[in-house]
Formats: C-alpha cells, sequence, structure tokens
C-alpha cells in the first residue's frame, strides 16, 4: 500500500532548506542551501558572516548603512550566501559535490552561480526567484537545469500550515539541460 502522505523527496529536500535558513545571520535576507547526491545530503549552508567573525545583528548590516539595493555590489557585505557556505563546507571536509543537486531557498545570484557551474552542481531546485538575469543566462550556459518548486513549505520562514502529505507542489523547469551528465 503506497503511502501518500510522505513527501517527494524534491519536498523533503526543499523544506530542509527552510529549516537550515533558520540559521542565517543576514539581517536582509534568510537563505538556505543544501547540496544533495542519491538522495544523500553531502553539505548544508546558509547566509551569513564567515567563522569567527562577528554577525551583521551584533554590529549591524552595512549594505543598509550604504543604502546598497539588493542584488547590486555583493561585496560590500560582512556576509557569504548560503550556496556559497554549503560548497565550502563541502570542501572543507572533503566531500566532492560534482553531479550533485542543489536545494536553495532562492534563485542564485551570478557569484553563486560561477561558483556552483566550477563546483560541478548538475542541478538546482529553488523555492522562490531573484533577479538576476545573468546567473539565470549562466546556468542556462552551462546547461544546468533549474527548477522552480512552488507549494513546498508555506513560506521562506518556515512558519506556517504546510502538511507533510500536500502533494500540490509544482515544479517550473528552466533550462539548462545537462543534467549531471558530463561533458
Amino acid at each position: 500500500m503506497k503511502n501518500d502522505s510522505r513527501p517527494s523527496w524534491e519536498t523533503y529536500f526543499m523544506d530542509i532548506t527552510s529549516l537550515v535558513a533558520k540559521r542565517a545571520t543576514c539581517l536582509r535576507r534568510a537563505v538556505g542551501a543544501v547540496i544533495v547526491k542519491d538522495k544523500r545530503i553531502l553539505a548544508t549552508g546558509y547566509n551569513g558572516a564567515p567563522s569567527g567573525v562577528r554577525h551583521c545583528a551584533e554590529v549591524g548590516c552595512l549594505r543598509e548603512r550604504l543604502n546598497v539595493q539588493s542584488g547590486m555590489r555583493h561585496e560590500l557585505c560582512r556576509g557569504i550566501h548560503a550556496e556559497q557556505n554549503a560548497i565550502i563546507q563541502a570542501a572543507l571536509h572533503g566531500v566532492s559535490v560534482r553531479g550533485a543537486d542543489l536545494f536553495c531557498t532562492n534563485q542564485p545570484c551570478s557569484i553563486c552561480a560561477k561558483m556552483i557551474i566550477n563546483a560541478g552542481i548538475a542541478k538546482i531546485y529553488y523555492r522562490s526567484g531573484y533577479a538576476d538575469e545573468l546567473a539565470q543566462d549562466m546556468l542556462a550556459e552551462a546547461r544546468i537545469d533549474t527548477i522552480q518548486i512552488v507549494g513546498s513549505e508555506s513560506d521562506e520562514k518556515g512558519k506556517g500550515e504546510h502538511s507533510v502529505g500536500d502533494s500540490s507542489n509544482e515544479f517550473i523547469h528552466s533550462g539548462g539541460g545537462r543534467g549531471g551528465d558530463e561533458e
């Protein structure tokens, strides 16, 4: 007998990104990322200051102080992005992410897209979009599938009415096409 109350693997890992995002220390946006291969979690990451460096909650947000718009001047920030942190954590512990899938609460920016491409990640699942056309163009050119999952956990902060068995998830495929195959 099939148990319809179990989430799909994609929904399961996407929902985990919301839990990971709760560790974020960014004052502007909480983002979580999970790198998965063969249905196993290889690494997680959230956005915030590097290890051993004071968080924005302690020293304030440099970007807000300088009135920097979202998506612009990424270098003017104490924090590191969730995707970057996940890739770095895997490397720090000697775990290859080649051919893995990345689940993230938000679509990656162009800086993260470049790291994702060079790390050999095959596919990206995300919940919310991010206005970075260059990132989308580079990921498509690198033939990395990007798939938006709509209907997973009810909001990015993990507060909501989503039931584990909700099968109303919608997958929106947007490009790439490599799917993990070597060139």
